[in-house]
């Protein structure tokens, strides 16, 4: 004998899955860009910093804060569930508003660099990726709350 109320929710629950499946794929490349960009940006951060420090400080250390924070930003991606989701978000905000300062700044006042960081020039020298990144990050961030959030109003729990 079919429960008539199970079939009922079937396909809702069915939806909810679905919307998390194709999310789990851009969260899969997100992570896999930003595992890519944490390591670059550090190893190249330590790099620099051991052996060209005294050339240009601030531009070494903003690519080494760059790098801590794309080690955080993809952990938190990872995990995004309980406190890390609210790490994500915040990593990636100050991604966001880093990328966009120092990139003005490496556009308008130019001597504060003397050479490029991770974040100069919108992160010209990684292809823009450190400016689009963290708002595709954002993004799906927001999209897998309302994906869990389905999920849980149609009785599952939900996969964000």
């Amino acid at each position: 004998m079919s429960n008539p109320r199970s079939s009922s929710e079937q396909p809702s629950t069915a939806a909810a899955t679905s919307a998390a499946d194709r999310l789990g794929g851009l969260g899969k490349v997100l992570i896999a860009v930003y595992l890519v960009l944490a390591i670059a940006a550090t190893f190249r951060s330590v790099y620099q910093i051991i052996t060209k420090f005294d050339e240009a400080p601030l531009a070494y250390s903003l690519s080494a804060v760059a790098g801590v924070v794309y080690i955080v930003a993809t952990i938190a991606l990872i995990k995004r569930r309980g406190v890390w989701r609210a790490v994500a978000w915040c990593a990636l905000v100050f991604e966001l508003c880093g990328v966009l300062i120092v990139g003005t700044l490496s556009l308008t006042a130019p001597q504060l660099f003397a050479h490029p960081s991770v974040w100069s020039q919108y992160g010209i020298g990684y292809v823009f990726i450190p400016l689009v990144l963290p708002v595709l990050g954002l993004l799906w961030l927001r999209s897998t709350a309302r994906a869990a959030g389905a999920g849980a109003a149609a009785g599952g729990e939900g996969s964000a």
